[in-house]
């Protein structure tokens, strides 16, 4: 299900994508897409289903084998029929993290909670926003 797809960032279905993981203005896109572009240690997969992407996740490994995600996102049309979580398996299944960490929002804290992350708060980080530190260990010491 989860292909390497970053060789398609040109395309307007993966753009799409990312644009629903980060606030949905233009420049926004394109700084995410950018970004995919010029690092090489951010990776790109999509959650492919009938030749579809219907999901995408980015992320970077560090040096302690923790995940740290980028982006998460499927289409609206296939929320909440577990893709999320699918991916999410799927990602540690192919990654072997220690463990996965992502900053988010309110409205998305909930969809890791749901998952098995423990969501903490951040605060206030920017004028009237708060944010989350999601965490979820797969691997104990």
């Amino acid at each position: 299900m989860l292909e390497h797809i970053k060789h398609r960032l040109n395309e307007e279905e993966i753009r799409e994508l990312i644009g629903y993981s980060v606030f949905p203005d233009p420049d926004r896109i394109e700084q995410a897409v950018a970004r995919y572009q010029q690092e090489d240690q951010l990776q790109l997969y999509g959650a492919v289903e009938e030749d579809e992407v219907i999901g995408i996740v980015g992320f970077t490994m560090d040096e302690d084998q923790n995940l740290i995600l980028q982006h998460i996102a499927v289409r609206p049309e296939n929320r909440e029929q577990g893709y999320g979580r699918s991916i999410m398996l799927e990602l540690i299944g192919l990654t072997n993290p220690k463990s996965i960490v992502a900053e988010t929002d309110e409205d998305a804290a909930d969809f890791y909670r749901n998952i098995g992350f423990a969501v903490f708060s951040l605060g206030e980080k920017y004028p009237g926003v708060e944010r989350f530190r999601c965490e979820y260990i797969t691997e104990e010491d």
